[in-house]
């Protein structure tokens, strides 16, 4: 092997592939500068040795640490109880570790966690940042403007955010495909639970219910009602319109947990879905939509796709690659089941 040492060096893998140690270096490290044959010899040689790279002293020469941090804008008691943030937790550590880094979960609670967290993702401890749910007026997204490492959102954080990286879903339309297929099966008195108002998801899902039944000369006032993105939510949302718009015939919920709760709230008051009241969710979660009874018709979106955009955003930012587009708007579908079938 060239070496009397146990743990075989970055001069035994140059040795075993008969290439320079610089050589050996860039082709470990993914540089540019490495043919294609030289690059294939030193892989062929650490796996045939079982070199792995001291990750403290390669630290000192790349200034990388080999993590990324996912900060999570929420308290952690709803984010475990949320179906789409399980998802993207699983995805992030999925997307990241296939590409050789390390997740560290942040929760920020509350504006008072963000110094503890500013601190942390500014004192050398990650890469970079992966961020979600930060809702409108939320002061995170300014914040981490000051860091020296790169953050890119998943969603748009608020209506002023032009000048950050972001990876969303094309939430107006989503609501938009909801609505006409509800128009296109004779629903007429459309509600909405809709989500907090200061979450932009949520707002722009309102905004695709309402101007899509203006656009029909549909009425919209009092038919919309908040239901927290949660189960419980939702099902007293539903309660509350089937009060106001006791001919309701249909609903757009804006999350397929606050759709359960619909579904529940519906079943209590003796309305059959979806021979009564057809119902259409949003995120098509794939354990929940399915799942429903009657199985639910859901706006389809994908949490993994857009994980995995962010981390070659972010990937490009670290190589010094500016993305030619600072938000990437993702499509979405619409997987029909039965809560909209009569």
């Amino acid at each position: 092997m060239g070496s009397t040492q146990d743990r075989p060096t970055l001069e035994d893998v140059a040795a075993y592939a008969g290439v320079s140690r610089s050589t050996a270096s860039r082709a470990l490290n993914e540089e540019m500068y490495v043919s294609p044959r030289a690059r294939e010899a030193v892989l062929a040689a650490a796996r045939d040795l079982g070199y792995s790279p001291n990750q403290a002293a390669r630290s000192l020469v790349t200034k990388r640490t080999g993590a990324v941090a996912l900060v999570l804008s929420e308290p952690e008691s709803k984010v475990l109880d949320d179906p789409y943030f399980l998802i993207v937790m699983r995805a992030a550590f999925r997307e990241l570790a296939n590409r050789g880094s390390q997740m560290l979960v942040m929760f920020v609670d509350a504006p008072d966690d963000i110094p503890r967290t500013m601190k942390f993702l500014d004192g050398g401890h990650v890469d970079g940042a992966l961020v979600f749910a930060p809702h409108s007026g939320d002061p995170l997204p300014v914040a981490l403007k000051l860091l020296r490492v790169p953050v890119v959102f998943g969603g748009r954080p608020g209506r002023s955010s032009s000048d950050l990286y972001t990876v969303d879903y094309d939430n107006t339309a989503g609501a938009r495909l909801a609505v006409e297929h509800l128009l296109s099966v004779g629903k007429r008195n459309i509600v909405t639970v809709c989500g907090p108002q200061d979450h932009p998801a949520a707002m722009d899902r309102l905004t695709g219910w309402r101007e899509t039944l203006a656009e029909k000369g549909m009425p919209t006032n009092g038919r919309a009602e908040n239901g927290d993105f949660t189960q419980t939510g939702g099902e007293a949302a539903m309660v509350k319109l089937l009060e106001r718009e006791p001919d309701l015939d249909a609903v757009f919920a804006a999350s397929d947990p606050m759709a359960i709760g619909a579904l529940r709230a519906l079943k209590a008051a003796g309305r059959r879905v979806p021979e009564d009241v057809a119902i259409v969710g949003f995120d098509d979660n794939p354990k929940l939509a399915p799942a429903a009874d009657p199985p639910l018709t859901s706006v389809h979106q994908e949490p993994a796709e857009q994980v995995k955009q962010m981390v070659d955003m972010l990937l490009d930012l670290l190589a010094g690659q500016i993305p030619e587009e600072r938000r990437r708007v993702l499509p979405v579908s619409l997987a029909v089941r039965e809560s909209t079938k009569g």
